[in-house]
């Protein structure tokens, strides 16, 4: 050993270095290339072997062999050699470091910490007062982070002096703020996006100012453990978030507005698109009793409370959620060139851009026909309602094209950077509970749908349409009277078992007949897209300067028992021009289900002299329920109230607002 040093001790200093110099760069760049496709979990595992054997060999090889070169003095093979063996180490770094950035990009994905604001709002005419006559609403749960956490850090931090008063929901907060009952209320920043689409709050955004606000990064609160695996089908719940924001922050607040579930099967390439409307009326997970309402409502609660919603919708289970903030949207359609698109018939229309501008120069116009869209344009294409025949009904199949043609345009996809590209867009735009893994095992889904893919669509996707009617109701956790979707159960069935049977869960009913006329252009039938003759769902109407008679007749035909509580002269309520036995209040707000109550008390004017109507209640104990709680109120035979309970309602005098359209 001591004479093979010495003999390489001898040899040419210059030559020497270079050869020792290209050794320990091989080295290294094979140590970091190994590292990093070990990474790469199941992925062309078999190439992944071969390439490390292969570069293996070669070290040893470069070692054993430029060593006897160099102490044999042929100074020119080692050079030629080392030239050699230093390309190949620069392409092995080079691997590394691109495996290493598309890994990173992908952990990245899934947010560990999120950027969680609170504010503190009041209405544009009240002053803030940092006193204790000036009260502020929270929510009454000490782990929602916008509504409890930060607020009280924020108290903390700007020595607020207030009186804190908690509510159970963010409704109840912003009721209680417009009401005048609160000067202020905590809640996250996202609030006018969250809101502005109810009618009670859709000028929310100029009807309130922010006094404070406080933000903090903290440990994802959000975040929901997966048990699916992309080998086998799966199924992936769309959150949007829609934010003017340029990455994705705080996920515990999001509108809702948009939920599309998917279902992919990884073996056949068939995948089932189901966007639920966002006034589809529904039991909400998280609400008390079971209680039901518009299930974009909630979003409010936060991502597991919607998850569970659609669970318990569908009767499958989410493997995975996907957030993701619309502005990626545009990000992701630019890196991928733009994508095509066919815009429906009719479809004229001026949309915002991404930052929510009107002004001329940021209006993105679609049109009918098809087009090649940019991001701005597919945002706008995607997000727009308000002018839709259809509305949100149109506007949820609009965003069907706008995935179908993503997955499409993915399939183009030319270099390396292209595909950096999209994982920059939609990695600070997105979050979800997919592991790194998880992701990276849809390679073998790529690749098949790369290679094993012929013309048309890679992915068989199948459109479904949710049928129903419109109904303006009265629902409990919004405290208001809002325009509801009442879908048909016969068609959500038809959705349900589409996308059971792509998961596999469900065996298809094979198509034993089939029509065709050369006259009628054919159409792929849509999943769900039929109208049904059913019992449609009442409201109550409002009873107010009704006849106790009228409103008799109308509750008994409908089997709820009417309770009259009499105002004679002197009582709150008592109004001598109005007629006898002329309804004043009534116990059931205007606009609730008609299947949900059993009975009603109704306030009736009862003028001096005038003969009283014998009302036989059951001497048990009656129940007036809703799907949010239940009231129990017992009456005795023959006894006549002077008051009665029972709250009116302000709004207008209009018996049902069921609008019925068939959308």
């Amino acid at each position: 050993m001591k004479i093979l040093l010495k003999k390489f001790n001898k040899t040419k200093l210059s030559i020497r270095l270079i050869y020792i110099f290209v050794f320990l760069l091989f080295l290294v760049s094979y140590g970091s290339l190994f590292r990093s496709l070990l990474l790469l979990n199941n992925i062309e595992t078999g190439l992944r072997i071969i390439v490390l054997c292969v570069l293996g060999i070669l070290l040893l090889l470069y070692g054993f062999f430029c060593l006897l070169l160099l102490l044999t003095k042929k100074h020119k093979s080692v050079i030629a050699f080392s030239f050699i063996i230093m390309l190949i180490a620069s392409f092995s770094l080079i691997g590394s470091l691109a495996i290493n950035k598309m890994y990173n990009l992908l952990d990245s994905i899934s947010k560990d910490k999120l950027v969680y604001t609170t504010n503190l709002i009041t209405l544009n005419k009240t002053n803030f007062n940092n006193n204790k006559n000036f009260k502020v609403g929270m929510i009454n749960q000490e782990t929602d982070v916008e509504g409890s956490v930060l607020p009280y850090e924020m108290i903390k931090d700007k020595k607020l002096n207030v009186t804190v008063e908690k509510y159970d929901t963010y409704f109840e907060l912003l009721e209680k703020l417009y009401d005048g009952s609160l000067n202020g209320i905590f809640i996250t920043s996202n609030y006018v996006v969250m809101y502005e689409g109810y009618e009670s709050y859709e000028n929310i955004g100029k009807d309130t100012k922010v006094v404070y606000e406080y933000s903090k990064e903290m440990k994802n609160q959000d975040y929901i453990e997966s048990s699916g695996s992309v080998e086998n089908p799966f199924t992936v719940l769309i959150m949007g978030v829609d934010s003017t924001s340029d990455k994705l922050n705080a996920n515990a607040a999001f509108n809702g507005d948009t939920l599309m579930l998917i279902t992919f099967n990884p073996h056949t390439l068939n995948a089932t698109v189901f966007s639920i409307p966002r006034d589809t009326y529904v039991p909400i997970a998280c609400l008390k009793n079971g209680g039901s309402s518009k299930i974009n409502s909630s979003a409010a609660y936060g991502s597991q409370c919607v998850i569970n919603t659609v669970q318990n919708l569908v009767d499958i289970n989410i493997d995975y959620y996907v957030k993701i903030n619309f502005k990626g949207v545009v990000d992701l359609v630019n890196a991928l060139g733009g994508i095509d698109i066919t815009v429906p018939d009719k479809i004229d229309f001026c949309e915002q851009n991404s930052k929510r501008s009107f002004k001329k120069e940021n209006l993105q116009c679609i049109k009918s026909g098809f087009q090649h869209m940019n991001g701005e344009q597919a945002l706008a294409f995607a997000r727009h309602r308000k002018t839709l025949p259809a509305g949100d009904f149109q506007r949820v199949q609009h965003q069907q094209l706008v995935v179908e043609a993503i997955a499409n345009s993915a399939k183009s996809l030319s270099s390396i950077n292209d595909f950096y590209a999209i994982l920059d867009a939609i990695s600070i735009n997105m979050d979800t509970n997919m592991s790194t893994n998880e992701m990276l095992n849809l390679y073998n889904v790529g690749k098949n749908m790369i290679f094993g893919a012929n013309s048309g669509s890679m992915i068989n996707i199948q459109k479904t349409y949710l049928t129903g009617y419109d109904l303006t109701m009265y629902v409990n956790n919004l405290k208001s009277r809002v325009y509801t979707f009442q879908y048909y159960e016969q068609s959500l069935d038809e959705i349900k078992d589409a996308l059971k049977i792509t998961l596999e869960k469900k065996q298809p009913t094979p198509v034993k007949t089939f029509n065709f006329s050369v006259n009628e252009e054919y159409k792929i039938p849509v999943i769900g897209k039929k109208y049904y003759t059913v019992q449609r769902n009442e409201t109550i109407p409002d009873f107010t300067d009704k006849s106790l008679s009228y409103v008799k007749n109308w509750c008994e035909s409908r089997n709820i028992t009417v309770m009259p509580s009499y105002a004679y002269q002197g009582t709150s309520g008592y109004d001598r021009n109005k007629p006898d036995e002329t309804v004043i209040k009534q116990s059931v707000k205007r606009g609730m289900l008609v299947k949900d109550i059993t009975s009603i008390t109704v306030n009736v004017i009862k003028h001096p002299g005038a003969p009283t109507t014998t009302t036989t209640r059951p001497s048990s104990t009656k129940t007036t329920t809703t799907k949010s709680s239940t009231t129990t109120t017992t009456k005795k035979t023959d006894i006549v109230d002077i008051i009665g309970p029972g709250e009116n309602d302000d709004n207008n005098n209009d018996t049902n607002d069921d609008n019925s359209q068939e959308e």
